[in-house]
């Protein structure tokens, strides 16, 4: 419908010889709020995203041992409760960035994802570096005791 009304507009402009630049004019106007909207919507949600994300992330890598403190909430009260365990893998970047750490916990093996710029993640500190080669370590799902280690690397 809004399209039919402006080729009207603009037929009626083109009859009237002064108003034909004025009918041009203001479909350049449209179309350029239009594109400075999106340009500002996005700025927006970047700027949103910058504001979100936690400056004092130290670094981690695929087979570092890490300590999650998480905070739970019970009724009123909130505690943080510390989850030590391998990463296992790594995953996306920016806020939506992820880990997955590994832990036994009575002879079970129980993996969690943290999103590393949630609130819900209290502290992170990485307790020891592991000396991998691959980037993700979904083998170790398969390995029983002892073999579940990582060796320990040095030079980070």
């Amino acid at each position: 419908m809004t399209k039919e009304k402006q080729k009207n507009e603009l037929e009626t402009a083109i009859k009237a010889d002064g108003s034909i630049d004025v009918a041009v004019e203001k479909e350049e106007k449209n179309l350029v709020s239009e594109t400075t909207k999106t340009i500002s919507f996005s700025n927006l949600i970047e700027e949103f995203e910058n504001e979100q994300l936690k400056q004092e992330l130290p670094e981690i890598y695929v087979g570092d041992t890490v300590k999650v403190g998480v905070k739970i909430t019970e009724g009123n009260k909130e505690r943080v409760q510390p989850y030590e365990g391998v990463v296992i893998a790594k995953r996306h970047g920016g806020l939506n960035q992820t880990i997955t750490v590994r832990r036994i916990f009575q002879g079970i093996g129980v993996e969690r994802v943290f999103m590393l710029h949630s609130p819900q993640v209290a502290s992170l500190k990485v307790e020891r570096r592991g000396k991998v080669r691959r980037a993700k370590l979904f083998y170790l799902r398969d390995r029983v005791g002892k073999a579940t280690r990582v060796k320990q690397r040095f030079d980070r």
